[in-house]
């Protein structure tokens, strides 16, 4: 198992990625503003499965990779370090788009499109896998256990931290809409501090140890 402190830290990255802009984010606003409420937890049911199979991808996948490359960290690290300042940079980059400004003349999908559009919204999504990759090596030790069990852990985690935000999101879309559409000032602290959190989090990545 993990010490507490160490899945801290990685709580507070997970938390980051979840409230980080993105095509998640972006899909349960849209669909829960024009949509309703039922409509946006079902898109999240898909975007939680879509969670599942990264974990169940990377966790294999980084159990052979670790046990057979050890200075794969590394390469790992470093990946996650650029991407993260690349995150932080597209939070306060000029111009870009408020996440709460969507297109209200939409057509109402069905559940089953809702889930497979959540789902592959998700799957697609290239932020979870190198979120994922270049977190998960971090955390994982050999004296803590099973990589694999470490690597399912971590993911159980970051679902949980992810479906407790969304679920938030799904719930306040509309009032957060217009909250922020009558106070547009909010939107540039909300960037900034994002933007600073992303850039520590970059900082402490880059000067980690290697195992």
């Amino acid at each position: 198992m993990i010490p507490l402190h160490e899945l801290s830290f990685f709580i507070l990255a997970a938390l980051i990625l979840v409230i980080s802009p993105g095509p998640n984010m972006i899909y349960l606003i849209s669909k829960s503003i024009t949509q309703g409420k039922k409509s946006g937890f079902i898109s999240l049911t898909g975007v939680v499965c879509g969670f599942l199979f990264h974990i169940i991808m990377v966790s294999f996948g980084l159990t052979a990779v670790l046990l057979a490359v050890p200075f794969a960290y590394t390469i790992l690290k470093t990946m996650g370090t650029i991407y993260l300042l690349y995150l932080a940079y597209q939070a306060i980059k000029p111009n870009s788009k408020n996440i709460f400004d969507v297109d209200k003349n939409t057509s109402y999908d069905s559940p089953k499109k809702l889930f497979t559009v959540g789902f592959l919204t998700n799957v697609l999504n290239p932020k979870v896998a190198v979120f994922y990759l270049s977190f998960f090596p971090q955390f994982i030790k050999p004296e803590y256990g099973s990589v694999l069990t470490q690597s399912l852990e971590l993911g159980v985690v970051q679902v949980l931290v992810s479906f407790s935000v969304n679920f938030l999101i799904v719930l306040t879309a509309s009032r957060v809409a217009l909250f922020f559409s009558n106070n547009p000032a909010w939107i540039k602290v909300q960037k900034w501090f994002m933007a600073s959190v992303l850039t520590y989090l970059a900082i402490r990545m880059a000067f980690s140890k290697a195992k």
